[in-house]
């Protein structure tokens, strides 16, 4: 029974493989420690600010945008380092 509930969920990992492009990315990118990602939002709110400060309002909600992405790699990239790409 045991071993039922194994061959399930190994078959429907490799029914729902990652791509080679996927795995390699995601393992060049794993490399990056996750201060990288936080930085970089932080960084990219800082300038936001700098800019909006000196008179730069287009390019400062452009840049600002930024931090979400870099968040969202972030959490993305931990869930990689944590789960892996792929199941099997």
């Amino acid at each position: 029974m045991h071993n039922s509930a194994f061959t399930a969920t190994r078959s429907e990992a490799l029914d729902h493989a990652e791509g080679t492009v996927t795995k390699s990315v995601e393992y060049q990118i794993a490399k990056l420690p996750s201060d990288v990602w936080l930085g970089a939002a932080l960084g990219s709110i800082g300038l936001a600010l700098f800019l909006k400060m000196n008179g730069r309002r287009e390019d400062s909600l452009f840049v600002g945008q930024w931090a979400a992405p870099f968040l969202l790699m972030g959490v993305y990239m931990k869930l990689i380092k944590i789960g892996g790409s792929d199941r099997v």
